[in-house]
């Protein structure tokens, strides 16, 4: 038997750890009602099979489709690009399944092939024709694998910083603890009830590496929206699996022979062009490769005229311009 003193200690002990979930998951929940009713949609609702996808459409001209990148959402392309875009196509951001707006789903969600496969059916509804299909970080990935599932209907592609090759090694310590069952149920949700600013500005700062984040863009990305607690485990879940489907998706890019505009910084750390952009474009029939001397991974807003140069690419080559 345990001594009472032992039993006693046991008994503060699961007292105070369980004080203390109860006190970050108030926290938290609290913080995701305050961030949710901060930055709203700022498009339509789209139900597909039962799931909710949000599709941010403006503009008219050809159709060109944005998908963002990981802990992502549209406002990520509405922060000034859509607008310019928007003058001479019609452009439907989309969030992925899981992140910003869209539901999760749910052990298909790790595939980027499942997403592109939701996204197809709500670009359906849109009555979205031969578009030009852009991916960024992650994004790129999903944008590959709509355009092999659905070649024909597809004009071309931009790859913008795209994680869409096999990469050696793993993917540092942060992905390591959130994509686990103990991070997932124990760091996640401290992240959500505790992370201040100084955090959030810390990782923006990390991503637009070594270029600066433009003024207003942490503000307005909805920086918070990322930092819900299913946001977080999904997108843990998607980063930490996509590797064996980049694996199996870089053996059927040879057969892809649409137009495809390959852009990427050559300071990117965080997809590095070598391991990505670079050897991508070798196994792309139709590809074109430009590196952006001295960029890091968010181009589209340091370097937008060069982007907006690349689409305007992939549609002259796809005829439709």
């Amino acid at each position: 038997m345990r001594s009472p003193r032992l039993a006693l200690s046991l008994f503060l002990a699961a007292t105070v750890i369980g004080g203390c979930a109860v006190v970050t998951d108030r926290r938290a929940t609290a913080r995701e009602s305050a961030a949710e009713a901060a930055y709203p949609p700022t498009g339509q609702l789209i139900e597909v099979d039962g799931k909710q996808v949000h599709a941010h459409v403006q503009g008219s001209g050809p159709d060109l489709i944005l998908i963002h990148g990981a802990s992502g959402n549209t406002r990520d392309f509405t922060f000034g690009l859509v607008d310019r875009l928007a003058q001479d196509y019609r452009v439907i951001a989309f969030d992925r399944p899981g992140l910003g707006w869209s539901d999760d789903l749910g052990p298909d969600g790790i595939s980027p092939m499942m997403q592109a496969a939701l996204l197809q059916r709500a670009a359906a509804q849109l009555d979205i024709r031969r578009p030009i299909i852009l991916g960024h970080s992650y994004g790129g990935s999903v944008a590959l694998a709509w355009a092999l599932t659905d070649t024909a209907n597809v004009a071309g592609a931009v790859i913008l910083s795209g994680a869409t090759m096999p990469w050696p090694g793993g993917l540092g310590p942060y992905y390591a603890i959130t994509g686990s069952r103990l991070g997932a149920a124990t760091v996640i949700p401290a992240i959500t009830a505790f992370a201040g600013p100084k955090q959030t500005e810390a990782v923006v700062a990390g991503i637009f590496a070594p270029d600066a984040p433009p003024p207003g863009y942490t503000d307005y990305v909805g920086a918070p929206l990322t930092m819900r607690r299913d946001t977080l485990r999904v997108n843990a879940a998607q980063v930490t699996n996509l590797r064996p489907h980049v694996v199996r998706m870089s053996d059927a890019y040879p057969r892809l022979d649409i137009p495809v505009e390959i852009l990427h910084g050559t300071a990117d750390t965080v997809v590095p062009a070598t391991i990505h952009a670079l050897p991508l474009s070798r196994l792309l029939p139709n590809g074109n490769l430009v590196l952006i001397d001295g960029a890091g991974h968010m181009p589209h807003h340091t370097h937008p005229d060069e982007v907006i140069a690349a689409i305007n690419r992939a549609a002259a080559r796809a005829g439709l311009r």
